[in-house]
């Protein structure tokens, strides 16, 4: 799976890699020639006094250095903006899989796994992919040439290299095969902690108002505690490595110069060469640590790889059609036709045998007790689920059948609980329709009540907005939700217990103000507060999951018992 999402990335960038091997190539010989030509200035310069051979070949060793520093610099320039150009690649398209993802698939994986798999997990991929660039040539040339060179510098000395690389592969294949379930659990406990953490962002007023504080700090400490150790043997292992490698690199070069020495003694070996033979040792040793460090990397990122690898080839269950509908036989028009809908894993239907129809114009409201299916029933219009069994018409046509994009421009949602985005009230409005004037976004602001406390604010329409809109109260964000939807335009609004955080003057008026200035949208009502349905043209009452009675207010008093219990619960026995 990794080497498919390297090929499949990298390949974009082919010539960024094509200089990368050059320049690497260069580089790299420049690397295995320097030690002779040292070794000569040694033996023939130096040896012999011979001021003008040291000079002449000095100046052309050091020209080689420069040009050698210059084919690295570039070399790993290319390699570095070839990597993170794979690595803003693989964020984007993991990114936009996961924006087609229905609500099934984004709590599969759950969005602290989406987020860490989006940056920690694409980040040790870049790495690799980084790493792999910058020692692909470099690794193996170091290690083989440096093999070659040394065995026709000294052949009597090269038993060494055939005793020390061994050993020095050994040592890496034992502890690199050891981190290779580590790196799996390492990011299996990253997710904890991003998970952990994430729900307790979001609910610190729960955790607050039930004083949960200290257990949930246990929590997260537990997790992060889990991490922690996790990582110190992962560490561990790291510091194990590379003092090894250093030790088995030292013993090779004390070997080099004792047995050197000896031949030095014998007159079977020049100093200059056994210098050379040293520096090749040195290479030879640098190439396999690489490769080692190359081969510690590719478990994490291999890890990394196929869980990035989940997340893109997995299929959304909201299926685009290929000739979707893009004009729609009656617009604003909303019909259910025997839906089913079964959460995957569950033993029963949520919802069974509904069926209704909302006309171009009209307010159905859905009404019922907690957990009889009213938000996933309003989930099914938008294609936030698919119906598992039945069909969910809009203008006329089964929503499974339109294209995506227009369905969603008929449909202005504004969920149970609204979100607004880092930015300004405009820029959230604007988030309905870009184009959208700022003479519309006060219309819909006027529609939704909201216009007063926007002109309150310092800046207008300008006004900053906090992430979540935690710098307005939750009925301003509610409002500001609704006047959004309101901006879009669309023939179908759907308002999934919007109004519950509205006071009942402020309620009262925004569906006086909906009705009026918007007669000819349909309007789809999730409501807990009977008094703000009594006036819809049809209200459907939902008890587990089924449908056991729809009607007008006056019709439902005298045939629902359900309906009437509500009804009576809220606004006394004579309502």
């Amino acid at each position: 799976m990794l080497g498919k999402i390297l090929f499949r990335y990298l390949s974009k960038y082919r010539w960024l890699l094509a200089g990368v091997l050059v320049f690497q190539f260069a580089s790299a010989m420049a690397s295995l020639y320097l030690p002779r030509l040292n070794a000569d200035i040694i033996d023939q310069g130096v040896a012999k006094a011979d001021i003008g051979y040291i000079w002449s070949h000095g100046v052309f060793m050091l020209t080689i250095s420069l040009g050698q520093i210059i084919a690295s610099i570039i070399a790993t320039y290319f390699a570095a903006r070839a990597a993170m150009s794979v690595g803003r690649d693989i964020r984007a398209d993991v990114f936009s899989r996961v924006s087609g993802f229905s609500e099934r698939e984004v709590s599969q994986f759950g969005a602290g796994s989406l987020i860490t798999r989006n940056t920690n997990d694409v980040q040790q991929v870049q790495m690799l992919a980084m790493m792999g660039a910058t020692m692909f040539v470099t690794a193996p040339l170091l290690a083989i040439g440096g093999i070659i060179m040394a065995v026709q510098t000294n052949v009597r000395l090269s038993w060494l290299i055939a005793v020390s690389v061994p050993v020095l592969l050994i040592v890496a294949v034992i502890i690199i095969g050891r981190m290779v379930p580590l790196f799996r659990a390492n990011q299996q406990k990253l997710d904890g902690v991003n998970r952990i953490m994430r729900e307790q962002l979001t609910g610190v007023r729960v955790v607050r108002a039930f004083v949960r504080e200290p257990i949930e700090e246990e929590r997260f400490r537990g997790a992060n505690t889990d991490l922690m150790i996790l990582g110190r043997k992962i560490g561990s292992l790291f510091v194990l490595l590379f003092p090894l490698f250093m030790l088995i690199l030292n013993v090779t070069v004390v070997a080099v110069i004792w047995f050197g020495g000896i031949e030095i003694n014998e007159g079977g070996v020049e100093v200059g060469t056994l210098f050379a033979f040293m520096q090749y040792i040195g290479q030879i040793m640098m190439g396999v640590i690489m490769s080692s460090f190359m081969a510690m990397m590719i478990p994490r990122a291999a890890v990394s790889a196929e869980r990035v690898a989940e997340v893109l080839d997995a299929e959304s269950s909201m299926t685009r059609p290929e000739d979707g509908v893009t004009e729609f036989r009656t617009p604003g028009a909303v019909a259910f036709e025997g839906v089913e809908f079964t959460y995957p894993g569950a033993e029963a239907p949520v919802l069974s045998g509904i069926s209704f129809r909302a006309e171009p114009g009209e307010t159905v409201a859905i009404v019922g007790s907690t957990g009889a299916g009213k938000t996933t029933l309003v989930s099914l219009i938008p294609r936030l689920f698919d119906a598992t069994g039945g069909a969910v018409m809009v203008g006329g046509t089964d929503v499974r059948e339109a294209d995506v994009d227009s369905l969603w421009k008929s449909i202005g949602l504004v969920p149970q609980r609204p979100f607004l985005f880092t930015g300004t009230v405009a820029s959230n409005l604007r988030y309905g329709r870009e184009d959208a004037t700022d003479e519309e976004l006060w219309k819909a602001l006027e529609i939704a009540q909201g216009r007063d406390f926007v002109e309150e604010m310092p800046e207008g329409l300008d006004s900053r907005i906090a992430q979540g809109g935690t710098n307005v109260s939750g009925g301003q964000r509610q409002r500001l939700a609704i006047a959004r939807a309101l901006v879009h335009q669309p023939q179908i609004l759907v308002f999934d217990d919007s109004f519950s955080a509205l006071d009942l003057t402020t309620d009262a008026r925004l569906r006086q103000a909906l009705w009026r200035e918007l007669p000819h949208v349909t309007k789809i009502v999730v409501a807990q507060r009977v008094s703000t349905i009594t006036d819809a043209d049809r209200i459907v009452v939902l008890e587990g999951g089924t449908m056991v009675g729809v009607g007008t207010h006056e019709e439902l008093l005298a045939t629902s018992a359900t309906y009437k219990e509500i009804v009576e619960s809220q606004l006394g026995v004579d309502a």
